[in-house]
């Protein structure tokens, strides 16, 4: 019952809408690539990737042998991933000899990985 009631005070009981803000709001949403920032949280929805995600953050950068012994797989997986990440723009490779090392595309995607577990962390301790 209670939860009835927590539900029916969550929405609207009439219909009525800011013509300003909603016109203002459509537009801003009308300029943006959501597409794109949805595919990058798929990518980051694995969690694999986002271990290896954070890995990159610990690290200036590392390279796909490194990333395979810290998430225990082996280099053809760390690969495969680590090609995911680099294909949206979450990580960037340069191939030294005969080694392929990864780093962050740039400080957004490091920004945005540790807020995350900021917020993580912050409700698994309440």
């Amino acid at each position: 019952m209670a939860k009835e009631k927590q539900q029916q005070t969550e929405t609207c009981e009439v219909f009525l809408y800011d013509e300003q803000v909603v016109g203002k709001v459509k537009e801003q949403i009308a300029h943006q690539r959501f597409d794109l920032l949805a595919d990058m949280f798929k990518v980051l929805a694995d969690e694999t990737r986002v271990k290896i995600a954070y890995a990159l953050c610990q690290e200036t950068e590392l390279c796909v042998c490194d990333v395979a012994s810290i998430i225990g797989t082996t280099n053809a997986t760390a690969s495969h991933h680590l090609r995911h990440l680099k294909n949206l723009r979450i990580a960037k490779s340069e191939k030294r000899g005969k080694l392929v090392f990864y780093s962050l595309d740039d400080e957004h995607i490091r920004t945005l990985l540790l807020t995350a577990i900021a917020h993580q962390n912050e409700e698994v301790s309440k």
